[in-house]
């Protein structure tokens, strides 16, 4: 099943973020099997980082909460909130992945 993981900074959240980049990279490498999309929440200036939002295939939420709780971030507690939603895939009027170009974005 797929789940969001939705995370949102609390006020020092970049700092604790920008000290743990490689291993948070490292982290998601690891784990490519499973994270079909992620990046990061921005404000409504289209700059500020507000968060984090993970889209990953496991088969419980149980999974889902165990991959963000063994992130390398979160025991450093960046975040002021996290929250997990289940999403039922659907393939109607949607884009093939192949053509997302994040450079668009």
């Amino acid at each position: 099943m797929l789940y969001i993981i939705y995370q949102e900074d609390r006020d020092d959240g970049a700092e604790i973020r920008a000290a743990n980049r490689d291993e948070h990279f490292a982290y998601l490498d690891r784990h490519q099997d499973i994270l079909l999309l992620g990046g990061a929440l921005l404000g409504d200036d289209g700059v500020k980082r507000t968060g984090s939002c993970l889209i990953i295939n496991v088969p419980s939420r149980e999974q889902a909460e165990e991959f963000s709780r063994n992130e390398p971030c979160t025991d450093r507690r960046p975040f002021a909130d996290v929250r997990f939603r289940g999403v039922k895939r659907t393939s109607h009027g949607f884009a093939s992945m192949s053509a997302f170009d994040p450079k668009r974005t």
